[in-house]
């Protein structure tokens, strides 16, 4: 349980930065002079993507929280079951946020057509990366097969 535990925490400190990364960009728009030309729409867009950069850093946090409140009490095993559940979900809310802000920057630099079938285009491909990729790269025939290390 420790070794999953350390796994898990070095999960969330890769889609930490990226997701301090997007945040950080999506702070910086406003002071930019070119957003007072986006549309209501973008403006909605924009506010939506700060809401979910906002809430997926709150997410982050659950799992430390979580070791806080449970730290020394020989549940391990919850913990680490419960920071799995938390990093799925940070990375379904990491790949909207990726998909979101491509569709924005397209939305912007072309058009609100060509933002949304970039953005949808983008979540479709992320989606087959994080959900199907590893989906079908699991067979149990081959996790019996393959020797433990």
């Amino acid at each position: 349980m420790d070794r999953n535990w350390n796994e898990l925490l070095q999960e969330m400190r890769v889609l930490q930065t990226g997701v301090q990364i997007i945040g950080g960009f999506l702070l910086t728009l406003p002071f930019q002079q070119r957003f007072g030309t986006l549309t209501e729409l973008q403006k909605w867009w924009f506010l939506l993507l700060v809401v979910l950069a906002t809430m997926t850093t709150g997410l982050m946090l659950v799992p430390v929280s979580l070791h806080r409140r449970l730290f020394q009490h020989h549940v391990k095993y919850r913990l680490v079951a419960a920071g799995d559940m938390v990093v799925k979900a940070v990375v379904a809310c990491v790949s909207l946020l990726i998909a979101g802000c491509a569709g924005l920057i397209f939305s912007v630099a072309v058009g609100p057509e060509a933002g949304l079938a970039a953005g949808g285009s983008i979540l479709v491909a992320l989606a087959a990366l994080v959900l199907l990729y590893p989906l079908l790269s699991w067979s149990p025939r081959r996790s019996k097969a393959e020797p433990e290390r």
